[in-house]
């Protein structure tokens, strides 16, 4: 299991938390494939018993990551994208999603409502998306070298949950 800072005290320590449960899964930058990589990811959360609104916020935000890397990750070929999911006694779901395509030369611009490199088709409102429907975005990329998105979510944790955990 991985263990992440959970908590920073304001005299400077950190707590730690391990996950409980984490996926891996890698697969080709096809359109194809997002349909399943949203699905993959809202099953594997399913087991902390999201309600409805929780489950389609982490699939249309995985849904938006996955579309990036397809469309802009590799605009001329095929490549492979990564997704890691893990989980967290607190009902934390943390989501990376990566790809090691061309890169994003500057992130902050790209997480501009309406910017796009992807044409009169495409409408630049990816990271935007993907940070309303998330409690937390962060975006690292390196030209030529690829690109991970950070999608964090907390699910409310239910009576019966919080014990499982």
């Amino acid at each position: 299991m991985r263990v992440v800072p959970l908590n920073i005290h304001p005299k400077g320590l950190v707590f730690y938390m391990k996950s409980v449960n984490g996926m891996k899964v890698t697969f080709p930058s096809r359109s194809s494939n997002e349909s399943f990589a949203r699905s993959v990811v809202a099953s594997f959360v399913a087991q902390l018993d999201p309600a409805v609104d929780e489950l389609v916020d982490i699939r249309t935000a995985v849904s938006e990551a996955v579309t990036n890397c397809i469309v802009h990750a590799y605009p001329d070929n095929i490549g492979e994208v990564t997704i890691v999911a893990r989980i967290y006694p607190t009902g934390r779901v943390v989501i990376k999603v990566r790809d090691k395509g061309i890169g994003i030369e500057n992130i902050e611009q790209a997480m501009e409502p309406l910017f796009t490199t992807g044409g009169e088709e495409r409408y630049g409102l990816g990271f935007s998306v993907m940070d309303s429907f998330t409690d937390k975005l962060k975006v690292t990329s390196k030209k030529g070298k690829g690109t991970v998105v950070t999608l964090e979510k907390y699910i409310t944790m239910r009576q019966r949950q919080a014990k499982q955990f």
